[in-house]
């Protein structure tokens, strides 16, 4: 049985994915990633990010989700079907 810590914290994880705009611990709670990490995506660039106030990160959660969401790796039905319609085209 769940004791009040453990509902509390599955509380607050549910509200944060509620919200359309996330802090950057908000983030690490939302991604699972460390730290360290997004701290080096967000010094590289490499992660969708604002600070209108110059100190603080904010995150957009639909950017993130489509961030999160790139580079899909095909199925291999997705690349079956690839190679019988190239094959069909051929012909």
């Amino acid at each position: 049985m769940e004791n009040i810590e453990q509902r509390l914290e599955r509380i607050e994880k549910l509200l944060i994915c509620q919200k359309t705009v996330l802090n950057f611990e908000e983030l690490v709670e939302y991604t699972g990633l460390s730290h360290s990490y997004l701290y080096k995506l967000t010094s590289k660039g490499d992660i969708p990010f604002y600070r209108p106030n110059g100190k603080h990160l904010y995150f957009n959660k639909e950017e993130i989700d489509a961030w999160l969401l790139r580079n899909r790796s095909k199925t291999n039905e997705e690349i079956e079907n690839e190679i019988t319609t190239k094959r069909t085209l051929k012909n």
